[in-house]
């Protein structure tokens, strides 16, 4: 069942893309994880920041391949802290389920007790397995955030591992036996999401994503308390709100931040009930 587990994890020390090429300057910041991991980031400052956005990111790769989905918040005014997980780029360590909600954690922590940054304006953007343990490490801390976007979070291990192995045509028959007997749920969203603060919380997922089934997120969603949105991309495939397939995504995603910190742009941003939930390509 441990070698099962560590199936989800893709840690890769490849450099895929860097941030010299989108015009940026990062800081390098090493965040010491509970457990002895450091875990390498990157530190993204905007002039006059409004507040700061910690980057959970997804799991093939690492930042070098991920900040690609938060390049330009620095350009309206958010820093961003995005950091690698155990194991993954130059962070040290091996991931695990019990590392990965540590290391999740670990970078929050580190936004909200850094010198240059005002805890009172610190939001999580969590996108796909970092989307999943970052409600799980928010919900067990019960960090002071302002706000969180969980892009495409899957709900359960088991549950994930069902849709993912039911795709492939060889295993489909024993789908269900796999993530019965080989797959545990230790550490799963769904058993954490409703004890999440009272912060706006902005759900996401796509109706043709082919790596969480969109229901997973709704699930999550509806269990999460209030104050929630769900935002429901028709036609969108896994966490593509931000990558400028979806017309007006990052405009949404931004707006949301923005109202989500005090007395930045007026009420907060769940007070328009008559926000469609589901909205097309």
């Amino acid at each position: 069942m441990a070698l099962a587990d560590g199936s989800f994890f893709r840690p890769t020390s490849k450099v895929y893309d860097a941030p010299e090429e989108y015009g940026l300057s990062p800081e390098n910041v090493l965040i010491p994880s509970r457990d002895g991991a450091a875990l390498h980031g990157w530190f993204f400052r905007a002039n006059d920041p409004i507040g700061t956005i910690v980057h959970c990111h997804g799991n093939a790769g690492n930042i070098t391949a991920h900040f690609r989905f938060i390049h330009w918040l620095p350009a309206f005014g958010w820093n961003v802290l995005c950091y690698d997980y155990r194991g993954y780029g130059r962070s040290t360590g091996r991931i695990d389920r019990d590392g990965l909600i540590h290391d999740a954690a670990a970078g929050i922590e580190y936004a909200l007790n850094h010198p240059d940054i005002d805890r009172h304006r610190v939001c999580v953007f969590g996108q796909s397995i970092g989307a999943s343990a970052s409600i799980v490490a928010i919900a067990r801390e019960q960090f002071p955030i302002a706000g969180a976007v969980f892009d495409g979070p899957f709900s359960s291990y088991r549950r994930e591992a069902r849709f993912v192995t039911r795709r492939v045509w060889w295993l489909w028959s024993v789908s269900g036996l796999i993530a019965r007997y080989l797959i545990s749920d230790d550490h799963s969203a769904i058993d954490s999401v409703g004890k999440l603060p009272a912060i706006p919380k902005l759900f996401i997922c796509g109706t043709d994503d082919h790596i969480v089934e969109a229901q997973q997120t709704i699930d999550l969603h509806d269990q999460a308390p209030d104050p929630k949105k769900l935002w429901v991309i028709e036609g969108s495939d896994h966490t593509e709100a931000v990558t400028g397939e979806i017309p007006g995504g990052c405009e949404r995603v931004l707006e949301f931040f923005n109202r989500c910190v005090p007395d930045l742009n007026g009420p907060s941003p769940l007070d328009r009930d008559a926000e469609a939930v589901r909205d097309h390509r």
